[in-house]
């Protein structure tokens, strides 16, 4: 298992908001989000939606993928902690054992 990544929120509001000096009102006004959902987001209740993502790249100069990516790595990490593979069955492609690619 790989080891624990950040929280989008957490990356959120220690490398944007806290440095800008942001409070999450201020921000949730300028993302156009309620202050709640960017307060869940903020302190990891929720995570980030493709439409959250597009605000945050255009607000921050990101890319949306880079917050996207952001939360796939710990929606993954969460998922491998509670879902058992262990009984999953293995279908092995004739092609030498090589793994296929998606």
């Amino acid at each position: 298992m790989m080891h624990m990544p950040p929280h989008p929120g957490e990356i959120l509001k220690e490398l944007y908001l806290e440095p800008l000096n942001l409070t999450i009102t201020e921000a949730a006004k300028g993302l156009q989000v309620t202050r709640k959902t960017l307060s869940m987001l903020v302190n990891c209740h929720t995570g980030i939606s493709p439409e959250m993502a597009l605000k945050l790249a255009k607000a921050f100069n990101t890319t949306p993928e880079s917050w996207l990516n952001l939360q796939q790595q710990y929606s993954l990490w969460e998922s491998e902690k509670e879902v058992d593979t262990s009984h999953v069955k293995i279908f092995s492609w004739p092609h030498h054992g090589k793994e296929h690619r998606v």
